[in-house]
């Protein structure tokens, strides 16, 4: 007797990818044709369209196969690709991976760059892939999220089998085997981590992981290192970041002087009662120093002035090679060192300035990079715009009446630590970053300028401007310099 034919299980339809709109954002149509996202109190006015594009945009709510904005069969279908294009520049969409039917995600893709658009890589059978050591799973809220420092997005796990596909590729797999797992979560879901670095692939004479992943200035990298840099600075993340009080109605407000401790105290006063009569010049400079954000346009820094405090804040003064020693009567490669007028871990001496010029007698408006060695300023080739945006982001980020006349953004050659220090090189270079800005507060003060340290920068903007990779060197500070107006506020 014929055994009964088993039946073949339906096909799993493949996964496709849409574009949906933010779950903030509200499109608003004009009388005048003009479309409009709105969100969180705030407007963005995309361009003019015809009455044609109302109908169509309805499937951003729930999900645009991108596939379908390729094709430009018609005016209304470019409309339509513009209009997507220019809510994703403004970073208003998010995109799900899943069947084209089907209402069960397998991810949702959240840009955490503006210019973010989702490609799958190609994948072979043949190819080997890997997690990145970069990658990390982590509870948001009640969602669970693959992301990485690397990565132009993050991605929002919906499916319990993806989550199983990313533990199997702590190590590395070709995909022909992965394809035959149960619950393979798909070619277009590994192409789109591989695209974002969450992957990479291998070729076959890897033996370590670290360096078979991106360049030397990459391996250097530990990865609390990496996510606090990306992380703490804007350019890499959609997470807002600066003075937004997101703890209000949860803590009071910490007091500005700690509570006291109990036990008996003993009295300095009347050590330092005569200050005013017999402090140093040194002592005075200390409490004179102030944050200055309000600049005196009709009086800017001169190129002197400029020249001056390069030269006392920050130049090299002397420079020596050394053999490494152990300590143990061996010895390594030769190391250079320099000197310079603050202090730096391992005296690795890894910050370098770059300028911003808006308003300096003698000196063009421009981007330089200060030559701390030959104490030079060489010009570097930046747009005009993106000069203007680390100026508009500064006196945003000052909350300031104007744009600072000089912006020195302080970089770091992180590969200058790393390669000495482990764990602690990412902490080493912040604490040097806190030395080089007093040096520049205490030396503008001196020079009766006017200087502000902020707190943060644009990596992304920055890397745009040097043509550097974010991870082989990136700013880690800046300050504001210039001429201070007659009233300033100090900190």
């Amino acid at each position: 007797m014929r055994a009964p034919r088993k039946k073949r299980g339906q096909r799993t339809a493949a996964p496709v990818i849409s574009a949906r709109l933010n779950e903030r954002v509200t499109l608003v149509s004009q009388p005048d044709g003009a479309i409009v996202a709105a969100f969180d109190g705030y407007a963005v006015e995309l361009g003019r369209f015809s009455a044609s594009l109302a109908k169509r945009v309805q499937p951003l709510r729930t999900g645009l196969p991108i596939n379908s904005l390729a094709s430009s069969r018609n005016a209304v279908d470019r409309e339509l690709a513009l209009l997507v294009r220019r809510l994703a520049k403004s970073g208003l969409l998010e995109y799900r991976l899943a069947p084209l039917r089907s209402d069960k995600d397998l991810v949702i893709i959240e840009p955490q760059m503006a210019d973010y658009w989702p490609q799958a890589a190609k994948l072979a059978a043949t190819d080997t892939v890997v997690l990145s050591r970069f990658a990390y799973l982590r509870r948001r809220g009640t969602d669970m999220v693959l992301e990485s420092p690397r990565s132009a997005a993050l991605f929002r796990i919906a499916d319990p089998n993806v989550a199983a596909t990313i533990a199997v590729l702590s190590t590395p797999h070709k995909i022909g085997r992965l394809r035959r797992e149960q619950g393979f979560a798909g070619l277009a879901l590994l192409g789109l981590l591989l695209d974002c670095q969450i992957l990479f692939k291998l070729d076959a004479k890897h033996e370590r992981l670290r360096w078979a992943e991106g360049d030397a200035g990459l391996a250097v990298w530990d990865f609390h290192d990496l996510l606090f840099h990306t992380h703490s600075t804007e350019g890499r993340h959609a997470t807002p970041v600066g003075g937004s009080y997101p703890h209000i109605g949860l803590i009071p407000p910490p007091p500005a002087v700690r509570a006291r401790w109990n036990g008996p105290e003993i009295d300095l006063q009347k050590f330092t009662a005569e200050f005013e009569e017999t402090a140093s010049p040194f002592a005075r400079l200390l409490r004179e120093r102030h944050s200055t954000r309000d600049f005196d346009e009709e009086h800017p820094i001169t190129l002197q002035e400029l020249a001056k405090l390069l030269d006392h804040a920050v130049r090299v003064q002397w420079k020596w090679t050394s053999p490494l020693d152990f300590g143990d009567g061996s010895v390594g490669p030769d190391i250079d060192y320099t000197r310079r007028p603050y202090p730096s871990a391992g005296s690795a001496y890894e910050l370098e300035l770059y300028l911003s010029v808006s308003h300096c007698d003698g000196l063009e408006r421009g981007f330089y990079f200060y030559d701390a060695e030959r104490h030079t300023l060489v010009a570097i080739d930046a747009r005009a715009h993106e000069i203007e945006a680390q100026l508009v982001a500064a006196q945003f980020a000052m909350d300031a009446p104007m744009r600072p006349q000089i912006l020195i953004t302080i970089a770091a050659r992180f590969d200058r630590v790393a390669w000495k220090y482990s764990a602690i090189a990412y902490s080493l270079i912040l604490k040097d970053v806190g030395v080089l800005l007093q040096t520049l507060y205490l030396t503008a003060t001196d020079l009766g300028l006017g200087g502000c340290a902020i707190g943060t920068g644009n990596i992304d903007l920055f890397a745009r401007m040097t043509g550097q990779a974010f991870h082989v060197e990136g700013p880690v500070g800046q300050f504001a310099l210039g001429r201070g107006a007659s009233v300033g506020d100090s900190g």
